[in-house]
């Protein structure tokens, strides 16, 4: 099962500018798990998030890819798709 993991701050900047993206993302039927890392450092200590906003794409519990900092919806789209 293909899942993102979006990892983020309220405090953050370039986090506050792409939420809404993902969240149109996740409206269209992206599995997007949002994740604030101040809320959920476990999380982010498992998947060694050191910068804000990332973004972890895991397919059947194994991480697949990611990208760190804001990104345009299709970006996001086409590495889902990969």
């Amino acid at each position: 099962m293909k899942q993102i993991l979006y990892f983020s701050g309220t405090w953050c900047g370039p986090c506050k500018m792409f939420k809404p993206k993902m969240e149109e993302l996740k409206l269209e039927g992206l599995p997007i798990q949002f994740i604030d890392v101040d809320q959920q450092p476990d999380m982010a200590q498992q998947y060694g998030i050191r910068n804000v906003p990332t973004t972890v794409f895991v397919n059947n519990g194994v991480e697949t890819n990611r990208v760190i900092g804001v990104k345009s919806k299709e970006e996001i789209l086409s590495l889902y798709n990969m």
